[in-house]
């Protein structure tokens, strides 16, 4: 059961013969602690600190893994090594997406997230939706079908950030859960090479904050948190080979990475087939003809509400809530079309198929047995350039080669995956020469890439 942490409230001193008049905490310092009854005695301990702890607790979440890596054996053979990996992260919208650094995890088949057990008891799956290993951050999302509306942090700026102002970091270090540790920042713009043993990771980072708060195994992932409770930072790093360095990467950092890579489109794994503007407004710009929007009935100048419930204010909201979804999953969404509010089901295809289908014009199916198998067209995208060229349903690819390349050589394809890795890596307008089978005749054209 998820449970919320009540704020203290000031309380008062009953002044002689009158009504009582509220004493505040740094009146409290002139007051000796025998004139305080207990209530008063423990107000008075609720420093700045304490109250950031309190409300950044919620929001913290312990993570653990289990992990599974290829290695080779003494012989040179590869082999399959199981292990664990923990650390922390930080809550960053009520639906429960969550940031954590890149190498917590990393090769995990099982991610594990617990909040603080006197908040929410439960232990919830979580899914990497992405990640960027050169930043060292990951942006998770906790399986909630409950609907559970979790903690946030309020984000802070590290553009203002100060050499010796105090600082908080709550992480779960050696697994002890939700450990606080105080410091100050020691300094800023500090350039870092980490090498990770047990990820094999090596990073090199040329922003970080240096704090003297105590930063170890654990704390990765955690939040870095100035005296107003804002987020300034990812703890990230700890130099082993002294006392009292831990670092953290910025938060404006954070902001940028996630913005720019960790949720921009190409990260997507469901393929709706619409477009959107790149504003807040989230205005349908193009809907694909026979893609799931079109299917749905999505319509351009819809303006996006809602998907599955979750209300959408901005760009980034839009962006994580898309990222999250998954091929197969059906999706309301709320569309404002004029005057009337509309709720379109749409049931998202594999982000393979839909890049398929938007640049060549078509989806396939595999054709044939387990072994030597190949394509055949399952489906067509009405004025594509794969029926602009007279392809259809039915027909077996049997080779195609891209002129762009210089080369002679034909590919053949074994699966829709290895040829959407092919047509990914050309330009738009490619010339591609494709070789069809139907039935027993063999035909041979061009298709221009979209």
């Amino acid at each position: 059961m998820r449970k919320t942490l009540a704020s203290l409230p000031v309380l008062a001193i009953a002044a002689s013969g009158s009504l009582a008049q509220p004493l505040s905490a740094q009146s409290f310092d002139d007051v000796s602690p025998d004139q305080l009854n207990s209530e008063q005695r423990l107000s008075r301990r609720i420093t700045p600190e304490v109250r950031v702890v309190q409300d950044a607790t919620p929001a913290v979440v312990y993570i653990q893994t289990d992990t599974q890596r290829m290695v080779r054996d003494w012989w040179g053979r590869p082999t399959t090594r199981q292990g664990k990996s923990s650390g922390s992260g930080v809550v960053l919208t009520t639906d429960g997406f969550v940031v954590t650094n890149y190498h917590v995890v990393k090769d995990a088949k099982d991610i594990h997230i617990t909040f603080e057990k006197s908040i929410d008891d439960q232990v919830y799956i979580a899914d990497l939706l992405s990640f960027v290993a050169e930043e060292d951050l990951a942006l998770l999302k906790i399986r909630n079908p409950e609907g559970t509306q979790f903690g946030v942090v309020p984000m802070g700026t590290s553009s203002d950030l100060m050499i010796g102002e105090r600082v908080l970091a709550i992480g779960n270090p050696y697994g002890h859960t939700h450990t606080v540790s105080i410091g100050i920042i020691s300094g800023l713009h500090r350039g870092v090479k980490i090498a990770d043993a047990q990820t094999n990771l090596n990073f090199e980072f040329d922003d970080l904050i240096q704090t003297d708060a105590s930063i170890n195994p654990g704390n990765s992932g955690g939040p870095l948190l100035n005296i107003n409770g804002e987020l300034i930072g990812i703890n990230n790093a700890v130099n082993h080979a002294a006392e009292n360095i831990g670092f953290a990467i910025p938060i404006d950092r954070v902001k940028d990475v996630l913005q720019q890579q960790l949720i921009s489109p190409d990260r997507y794994n469901a393929w709706m087939g619409f477009e959107t503007g790149d504003d807040d407004e989230i205005v349908v710009e193009s809907v694909l003809a026979g893609s799931p929007a079109a299917v749905g009935g999505l319509m351009s100048g819809d303006q996006v509400l809602e998907i599955g419930e979750v209300p959408l204010e901005t760009l980034d909201e839009y962006r994580m809530v898309r990222l999250a979804m998954r091929p197969g999953q059906v999706s309301n969404l709320k569309v404002r079309r004029g005057a009337r509010t509309l709720s379109i089901p749409i049931q998202a295809w594999d982000k393979t198929d839909g890049l398929l289908y938007e640049r060549l014009g078509i989806r396939v199916e595999r054709h044939g047995g387990r072994r030597g198998g190949t394509l055949r067209i399952a489906e067509l995208l009405p004025g594509g350039s794969a029926q602009q060229i007279g392809l259809e349903v039915g027909d077996v690819i049997a080779a195609m080669r891209s002129r762009a390349s210089g080369l002679s050589q034909a590919y053949t394809f074994p699966d829709s995956m290895a040829l959407a890795k092919f047509i990914d890596q050309l330009d738009p307008e490619t010339e591609l020469e494709i070789e069809i089978r139907r039935g027993a005749d063999l035909y041979q054209g061009t298709l221009v890439l979209d």
